[in-house]
């Protein structure tokens, strides 16, 4: 069953400002893609948070022979285009995934920059595309059928955020999106960047709404260092949906795999007491939407409505590579069921005192626990 309001809040408290945002990838900020900073909070012989400040491309030093590194292999599409909502005004439509049944999940936000949800449609409202193919036809137009996954979709009651639409006419959405879209950005982002600065090294099968953003700081070199020194690294896909929840909110379903051979190779480390650390909130998510309450995994794919808690804590992942998340936010309750509410505190106090950059485009932790 799909909730849309958390069970738990998150323990960790923090206050950060507005200019630890991430404005533009690390690449124009004079920055290079694994140069970003790498807080390393882990759990100590004591049994205490230890802390160490050091760059991303020495992640290699925290990591053990035999350890596995789980990578999401879903590669991001272009999914944001400028929108009319007929007869209220323009937005800007922000395309999640498309459903079992062939409509579509969509976020409509102010124009023109998306810096907050439209939280006002209601069921029936029409929203057309704008701008014109090479022929001079019009976008595709889409009705809004219903609230996505269910009414209430905005856990502050006021309105949906999340909209279930069906297309009416006009050209096939996709191959619009293809030709006419561009990724999905937010309003705290100083310009527009082309859909390759939100790619990662792994990514190769298309479905992403938003980048699987913690791997974003990977490069081939580095990963060919990793592999040369012993650590092994497997694949799952999650192909992601919106990334704008609101606080409170839980995380919507999204589409995961998790192959045989993956499901193998992480039962293997953990018999031989390798550390299973997966890189990012979504790798965890799919590997987690695989595995039995013993830790056992199986191949398994389709919808998983999975949320990371302590009312269900990670039963395979040891450590957990991942950017810096808002406070109140899901996946913070996923970094403590990986890291423990104390390691988490600590790293984030000192994420905060040492001005670590926020967002898809910041920097990385990565937690272990004991």
């Amino acid at each position: 069953m799909t909730t849309t309001a958390l069970a738990h809040a998150p323990h960790t408290v923090f206050r950060r400002t507005e200019d630890l945002t991430a404005d533009a990838p690390p690449e124009a900020r004079g920055i290079r893609r694994d140069g970003v900073r790498l807080l390393v909070a882990a759990a100590s012989q004591d049994g205490g948070p230890s802390v160490e400040h050091t760059s991303f491309d020495r992640i290699g030093e925290h990591l053990r022979p035999g350890d596995l590194l789980l990578v999401n292999d879903s590669a991001t599409v272009v999914g944001e285009v400028d929108g009319l909502l007929v007869g209220r005004g323009t937005v800007v439509v922000h395309v999640a995934t498309e459903l079992n049944d062939g409509s579509w999940v969509l976020e409509l936000r102010v124009a023109p920059d998306a810096a907050r949800p439209v939280l006002d449609a209601v069921e029936g409202d029409v929203v057309e595309f704008t701008g014109r193919s090479r022929r001079g036809r019009s976008g595709p137009r889409l009705r809004l059928e219903a609230p996505y996954p269910e009414p209430g979709s905005s856990p502050t009651g006021r309105g949906n955020r999340l909209w279930r639409a069906r297309e009416l006419g006009g050209p096939a959405l996709t191959p619009w999106l293809v030709r006419h879209g561009r990724p999905i950005a937010y309003g705290y982002l100083r310009g527009r960047y082309p859909i390759g600065d939100y790619q990662t090294v792994f990514g190769h099968l298309p479905g992403s709404a938003e980048m699987a953003s913690a791997g974003r700081p990977f490069t081939t070199g580095l990963v060919t260092r990793l592999v040369s020194s012993g650590v092994l690294v497997a694949p799952v896909t999650l192909h992601t949906g919106l990334s704008s929840q609101e606080a409170g909110e839980a995380p919507q379903p999204e589409r995961f795999a998790v192959s045989a051979t993956t499901a193998a190779l992480v039962n293997h480390v953990r018999a031989h007491h390798g550390r299973v650390v997966a890189v990012g909130t979504t790798a965890t998510r799919a590997i987690e939407s695989a595995a039995s309450a013993d830790g056992v995994v199986r191949a398994a794919a389709g919808w998983t409505d999975l949320v990371i808690s302590p009312s269900r804590p990670a039963h395979v992942v040891d450590g957990l590579v991942t950017g810096w998340h808002d406070p109140e936010a899901s996946h913070l309750l996923l970094v403590e069921s990986v890291a423990g509410p104390a390691l988490t505190q600590r790293a984030y106090d000192e994420a905060v005192a040492h001005r670590y950059a926020w967002h898809e485009f910041g920097d990385a932790g990565l937690f272990l626990r004991g």
